[in-house]
């Protein structure tokens, strides 16, 4: 049995020896190893020196493993096979040309998933992967190659492109409105139950933009921190929900959901895209990012 005193595995010599041991030659080992017989020769020497053992014996064409040699080579061959095999799953996954997204659960869902098919047949040696999270992500730390996120445009470090300004709508289920008085003024709204952002700052903003006086109502009602969760509370008839267009495309389009008032509140908010500084220079990465600006110049429906 062989002993290694020093936890630091000489894995040059080792390797050596392995490829040696593979092929029963020095310089079929130096070839594959892509250095000079003289190194793998120096290296192998120097793993006896440390082990105390002789690890090969001259042969007639080559070198012989000793019975020592013989014991520890099958499991070493394997180890460096394994590592061989790793090494080629990871460098098909960069073959593959792999875009990381990132972006808030509601526009995952609502606007993006439903059109990533579009993408993926226009780019078939292309995936994508969705990380939908409220949370801000580091685009360096977290390996994202495209952020889309919701705000001003000012991401101090990065590149960002304008993708979309989504206005907000006031919607209901057709049930709740049927049940209820008429709207025909933004004031109106006040009389049914108002669903709130987690904020409570909607509707309250948009009564302002629309002309209506401050009123202690416009900030009542449950709160949702998720325009999706929002969206399923107003289908429910639990009340008017004010909700970004894009979001309620397919709710308003199959009638789950209507305009409560057609008096659209444009914001200066908009929807970007966020990169490295060097991530365009990806291709993958590139045709991702232009499509989703061709995408958004596309109709609501999908």
């Amino acid at each position: 049995m062989i002993y290694i005193m020093n936890s630091v595995l000489p894995l040059l010599a080792l390797r050596a020896f392995t490829e040696t041991g593979r092929y029963g030659s020095v310089k079929r080992a130096a070839e594959t190893m892509g250095v000079t017989s003289g190194a793998v020769s120096q290296q192998i020497r120097q793993l006896e020196e440390r082990i105390g053992v002789t690890l090969f014996t001259r042969a007639r064409y080559g070198v012989q493993l000793t019975e020592a040699g013989a014991e520890i080579h099958p499991g070493l061959l394997r180890a460096f096979d394994q590592i061989g095999n790793s090494m080629e799953a990871l460098e098909a996954i960069n073959a593959r040309q792999t875009v990381t997204i990132s972006t808030v659960p509601s526009f995952a869902a609502s606007w993006l998933v439903p059109r990533l098919g579009r993408f993926t047949s226009e780019h078939p040696d292309i995936e994508t992967r969705v990380e939908a999270t409220s949370a801000l992500v580091d685009l360096r730390r977290d390996r994202v190659d495209v952020a889309i996120r919701h705000g001003l445009g000012d991401y101090p470090g990065l590149v960002s492109e304008h993708l979309m300004a989504p206005v907000f709508l006031p919607v209901a289920s057709p049930s709740l409105l049927a049940a209820g008085q008429p709207i025909r003024e933004p004031s109106d709204c006040l009389a049914y139950p108002l669903l709130q952002d987690s904020d409570r700052a909607d509707w309250r903003l948009w009564f302002k933009a629309v002309g209506v006086a401050d009123d202690p109502r416009a900030e009542r009602g449950p709160s949702f921190d998720d325009d999706f969760l929002l969206i399923r509370a107003a289908e429910a008839g639990q009340g008017l929900a004010l909700i970004r267009d894009i979001y309620a495309a397919e709710e308003i389009a199959s009638g789950r959901l209507v305009l409560a008032l057609d008096r659209p509140w444009p914001t200066d908010f908009a929807y970007y895209v966020v990169t490295l500084p060097n991530a365009p220079n990806r291709k993958p990465v590139a045709d991702f990012v232009e499509w989703l600006k061709h995408e958004a110049t596309q109709p609501s429906e999908i």
